[in-house]
């Protein structure tokens, strides 16, 4: 169901159209980048139409799966965070699977990625996935020329069959420029709550970055498929490329508002003969910001 710009969450009037803004000045800043104002508008506009996308999902029974592949740095998280922020990790979940473990890799090379799937009424985003083959093992040399070929045939026919057996398959890419992934490395150097995202992996592709280049350009001539293309994803600037992203997921998933049935709030009942035991026997959290 297209994206009603007519309302907003709070019920405000808004212009209609695919920016739906009464003037370009009062959305876009001077550096062409969207006003904090208009993205948390429209951020929030979004999240409420992705609440009845999952309840459509979930009541229709649909099997989604949404992978989000891409540069180091680009993006991917963010987006993740702010689509699953005000859905039920019941109905969608991520997926983010560590290097697999010995016997994994014993394992044919998709079933650590098809337990994963959805049942019926179920979203899962993979934050990374499969195209790991594709990507960091073939640059890395953590698979075998082999592997990697065989990864490039069965690939295309894997997803095909996850469409045959009625899983919606969408591909994101988030695409970052050389210069603005190094000005994000820099930046989570520097911050110690980001740190722990420059993994030696992330380092080391610094060096790399032409190779993983042709990488992609491999990956997409092989695995950009009419049953599941690839949609690649401006990531230059990440408020953009949030709401770029979330708003095609939307648009890509025909889905319609499912009303919810009014809750009635009983009165509380009272508590009757029951007496609290004293609060002096519970062992309470320290009050350092009362």
């Amino acid at each position: 169901m297209p994206i009603d710009y007519n309302s907003s969450p709070t019920g405000d009037t808004m212009n209609t159209g695919k920016t739906p803004a009464a003037a370009e000045g009062e959305t876009v800043g001077k550096s062409g980048k969207i006003k904090n104002a208009h993205y948390e508008s429209e951020l929030a506009r979004m999240q409420v139409e992705l609440v009845k996308l999952q309840e459509w999902i979930r009541k229709q029974g649909l099997k989604v799966v949404v992978l989000f592949e891409g540069r180091d740095a680009a993006g991917k998280g963010g987006v993740i965070k702010r689509i699953t922020q005000h859905l039920n990790p019941r109905v969608c979940r991520v997926v983010a699977l560590p290097a697999p473990t010995e016997r994994e890799k014993t394992q044919w090379y998709f079933q650590r990625y098809a337990e994963h799937l959805p049942a019926a009424g179920e979203m899962v985003l993979f934050d990374r996935s499969w195209y790991n083959r594709a990507g960091v093992e073939r640059v890395m040399g953590f698979c075998s020329d082999a592997e990697y070929r065989e990864f490039m045939r069965s690939c295309p026919e894997f997803e095909r069959m996850l469409v045959r057996s009625g899983i919606q398959l969408i591909k994101y890419w988030f695409s970052v420029s050389d210069d603005e992934q190094e000005k994000r490395f820099q930046a989570r150097r520097l911050d110690p709550t980001k740190q722990w995202k420059l993994s030696p992996m992330d380092i080391e592709s610094r060096n790399r970055w032409v190779e993983y280049s042709k990488a992609k350009d491999d990956m997409f001539a092989h695995t950009d498929i009419k049953q599941a293309p690839w949609y690649v994803v401006d990531a230059d600037v990440k408020k953009h490329a949030r709401l770029n992203c979330i708003h095609h997921l939307l648009e890509s998933i025909p889905y319609q508002e499912i009303k919810a049935d009014k809750v009635q709030l009983a009165a509380r009942k009272k508590q009757g003969a029951y007496v609290r035991p004293p609060m002096s026997d519970q062992t309470f959290v320290p009050a350092v910001y009362p």
